[in-house]
């Protein structure tokens, strides 16, 4: 029954992320945060990504909410964790290098014709 339940969120969720993904497609790319209180990385690392704010939307999921138990599951031992337009993109510390042409890719296909 639990294991119904925590796919049923997860379902729930991945739906929200899609379609927030529709949602922005023509607008800021959205970086959503998986976190939980306390989390001193996950302060580190939007420390780190305040200078690129400008370039997307960002959202914080609170993996700790009952809501949200199926990300719980997912990342209990990985925060912070980042998805780009609902897909993953990287774990544990901000990694630029690859934010940066995560955010290059997506602007670029959003110029196409």
């Amino acid at each position: 029954m639990l294991q119904s339940r925590c796919w049923q969120q997860a379902k729930t969720s991945s739906f929200l992320l899609i379609k927030r993904f529709f949602t922005f497609q023509n607008e800021k790319p959205v970086l959503t945060l998986f976190t939980k209180d306390p989390c001193p990385l996950c302060e580190e690392a939007k420390e780190i990504l305040a200078p690129y704010m400008h370039r997307f939307t960002f959202e914080q999921v609170d993996i700790t909410l009952p809501e949200n138990s199926a990300w719980y599951e997912r990342y209990k031992y990985d925060i912070p964790v980042f998805h780009l337009n609902g897909r993953f993109l990287m774990m544990h510390r901000v990694n630029l290098k690859k934010l940066e042409k995560s955010l290059d890719k997506l602007k670029q296909q959003d110029e196409k014709p």
